[in-house]
């Protein structure tokens, strides 16, 4: 048999022996050290780690890169919903479009093969950004999978004309429906609401929660009983919940238990939780960022995501997992392998869970592969070194190259 690709001398798990992986009509059809065959296509990737790229759960492509357009004075949530609101009334399919392409072509070149990206449909954006949302995962689909959250970011209650939207938006090719209680008059109902949309269209619900330091306010326990009540155990994720990095450790695990009965996913977003909370403080400033090494500790399904890029929200950013993941390993003081290579999980296995996909690499599985100058999922996370290139179904989609120094003569 002739092959489509051959990679050659890879890794795919730490300090393994080096493999081959060859593919053929988009799949990988074996792995094994020093494979004798011919492909039309051979890669050494000298002895760099492989794995199936990076799975971005929760970011908001069409509000990146709209930092130029706001004041920023305050650098807090309340600063950051106004502002964003403002200018997102000026929308335009093709502003968003270029915005968005921008940090996915980023992503792409970061090792990125899947994301989840929220897009907001309400009277002031209208379906503008869902539009150039739909034309984008349509574009980009030949390096990374995109899905798309019709999502409330200004509340729900007090504006009935969003729910028909979102409702609209769903019917339209929307994957997902997502909400914001914390910034609803009537946090509750939007709940309920967004679990009547999720059922109607037979889709999943993703929340933004508890963006606060304040435990005691708190809308994660009306989502755990929605959650319950109406079968959804799985299909639900929850982002942020910056209020359980104020709670003593016995008091996460007790909330981490009922997560992982329930089947809800979290996702933590360090740069934008850094970023926001404890503004308040002027020493000894609380970091915001819910401990995830210990809710997946708890089998919570628990991931890291990059949220916002230049804008009110996180006015920074690259697109770059790898990067995020080692700001968390710093905050959260980890140095063991294990931890390591847990939290390079969030950032690959684990989100691909909580989208419901599968992952990995094996025989017959798709050969969507990224190749890393390491030698594994903790060294990784420890030197984020190059992303070196990679496939989807065994097409090449992007090549940073191996590094190389020119010595003297």
């Amino acid at each position: 048999m002739i092959f489509d690709l051959l990679i050659r001398r890879s890794s795919t798990a730490s300090n393994a022996a080096l493999v081959d992986i060859a593919v053929k009509d988009g799949l990988i059809a074996a792995i094994a050290p020093d494979l004798r065959c011919e492909a039309v296509e051979t890669v050494d990737a000298g002895g760099a780690f492989a794995f199936p790229g990076f799975v971005e759960s929760h970011i908001h492509l069409d509000k990146a890169g709209i930092l130029g357009r706001c004041t920023l004075c305050d650098g807090t949530l309340a600063e950051a919903v106004r502002e964003t609101a403002r200018v997102k009334a000026g929308f335009t399919p093709e502003d968003v479009y270029a915005r968005a392409a921008h940090v996915v072509e980023r992503a792409i070149i970061h090792g990125t093969t899947r994301m989840r990206s929220f897009v907001e449909v309400d009277p002031r954006a209208g379906f503008r950004s869902l539009e150039a949302l739909f034309k984008l995962k349509s574009d980009y689909a030949f390096a990374l999978d995109i899905e798309i959250c019709a999502f409330a970011q200004e509340g729900l209650t007090q504006e009935p004309a969003t729910f028909d939207m979102l409702d609209e938006a769903l019917a339209s090719g929307a994957d997902l429906v997502g909400g914001c209680p914390y910034t609803d008059p009537d946090p509750q109902t939007q709940i309920e609401r967004i679990f009547t949309l999720a059922r109607r269209h037979d889709v999943a619900v993703d929340f933004h929660l508890d963006f606060s330091l304040d435990p005691g306010r708190t809308d994660l326990p009306a989502v755990i009983e929605a959650t319950r009540r109406h079968g959804w155990g799985g299909r639900v994720s929850i982002g942020h919940v910056t209020n359980l990095s104020a709670l003593p450790p016995e008091g996460v695990r007790a909330i981490a238990a009922r997560l992982a009965e329930a089947g809800i996913a979290l996702t933590v977003l360090p740069a934008t939780d850094l970023f926001l909370n404890g503004r308040t403080e002027d020493r000894l400033v609380p970091r915001g960022v819910a401990p995830a090494h210990v809710l997946a500790d708890c089998g919570v399904t628990t991931t890291i995501a990059s949220n916002n890029i230049l804008n009110p929200f996180t006015p920074y950013g690259d697109a770059s997992l790898l990067r995020m993941a080692n700001l968390y390993a710093n905050l959260a003081q980890l140095a063991r392998d294990d931890a390591l290579a847990q939290t390079f999980d969030m950032i690959s296995s684990a989100p691909a869970r909580l989208m419901g996909r599968t992952y990995g690499l094996h025989i017959g599985a798709e050969a969507t592969i990224v190749l890393l100058d390491c030698t594994g999922p903790a060294d990784a996370v420890r030197e984020i070194p190059r992303v070196i290139g990679g496939w989807k179904k065994g097409r090449p989609t992007f090549w940073n190259g191996l590094p190389q120094i020119f010595r003297p003569g």
